[in-house]
């Protein structure tokens, strides 16, 4: 009599956590850094011996950036853990279509209800590819919610009312941009591989590990997506204040009047100056007597999209090849559109 051996159960390799990087160590350098930067301007005003202007003028606008764009850090944060942890699966699933088109024009309509500027809203779409969204999903209501969200609408009414139709063209442009972009990527035969690997594996899990809610996950999910979020914001604020010291204002509002330049430089302007969507119709209305009404549409669909800090932002999520792309479509949309506005007004 023979004995048959019974071979063991064969495990399926199971996703695991990605090596959690030196979050700490960076977050607080990048925090002291800037923590520096600002003491030393605050602590030179008036002085004898001031800070060179431009090292001085950089410093001041990397920390308006921080200053500005960090409550609705916060709160994007906030909102994407109340929508992994708390939103029924039932509830999504009865406000968001299936598949397709409709499904993406539902998600970029969500900016109504959500009022985060386009820094928030990047955690809030990592959120969402977490919940098991597709990146298609995530990237139609990243570039569509801080347009259409309900405080950039308003203050883009009381900065131009209903002239030149520029809160219209504002609202059906990004609408129409983000729901174009994020059918482009739905094409896509893998759009997994536009994600870095790190990020791609976390999601994975995610979708994999849903548990309840407890304060330790919360607190952890909090300290993990800051702890991504702001070293990318205080670098992206790094740059966008160096760019606007090194590349003259002067220079970009010099080509304003022209209608094809004039569109070119208030995209180039946007990408620099990284200023929040729920304020920026009031800095283009200060330009409105030097560019025409296409230049400032281009500015305002093309700025809460993309920009120097967004980017910094996005490539803890995106690779940056996946990054490039997606800002060369936004940015030719953007400049059709301000072309196609100065034809017809």
């Amino acid at each position: 009599m023979t004995s048959t051996r019974i071979a063991p159960p064969v495990r399926r390799p199971t996703p695991t956590r990605p090596p959690r990087p030196a979050v700490r160590r960076t977050l607080i350098g990048a925090a002291l850094v800037l923590a520096v930067a600002v003491v030393v301007r605050v602590s030179t005003v008036g002085a004898d011996n001031p800070l060179p202007s431009v090292l001085s003028d950089g410093i001041t606008l990397a920390a308006s950036v921080v200053v500005e764009s960090l409550p609705f850090v916060i709160l994007g944060v906030v909102i994407s853990i109340a929508v992994q942890l708390w939103v029924p699966t039932r509830a999504m699933d009865a406000i968001v279509p299936r598949r397709g088109i409709l499904r993406r024009a539902v998600l970029s309509l969500l900016g109504v209800i959500l009022p985060v500027c386009e820094c928030g809203n990047v955690p809030l779409a990592r959120g969402l590819m977490m919940r098991g969204f597709s990146v298609a999903d995530s990237v139609t209501f990243l570039l569509a919610a801080p347009i259409l969200n309900p405080i950039t609408l308003v203050t883009t009414y009381q900065a131009f009312g209903w002239s030149d139709g520029i809160l219209i063209s504002r609202l059906v442009g990004g609408f129409v941009i983000a729901n174009l972009v994020g059918w482009l990527v739905s094409l896509h035969p893998d759009p997994s591989r536009m994600l870095t690997p790190a990020w791609a594996v976390a999601c994975a899990v995610s979708v994999q590990e849903r548990s309840r809610p407890s304060p330790r996950r919360v607190a952890a999910m909090f300290r993990d997506e800051m702890s991504a979020m702001l070293p990318a914001l205080f670098f992206g604020a790094a740059i966008a204040g160096l760019i606007q010291v090194a590349v003259s204002r002067e220079t970009l509002v010099g080509v304003g009047g022209h209608p094809v330049y004039g569109v070119l430089a208030l995209i180039a302007l946007a990408f620099v100056i990284a200023i929040c969507s729920n304020v920026d119709a009031f800095f283009a209305l200060s330009l409105a007597s030097s560019f025409s009404p296409g230049a400032l549409i281009s500015f305002l669909v093309f700025g809460p999209m993309i920009d120097v800090k967004m980017l910094a932002m996005l490539s803890t999520t995106f690779r940056a090849r996946a990054l490039a792309v997606i800002t060369v479509v936004v940015a030719l949309c953007a400049a059709v559109l301000g072309l196609g506005v100065n034809l017809l007004v």
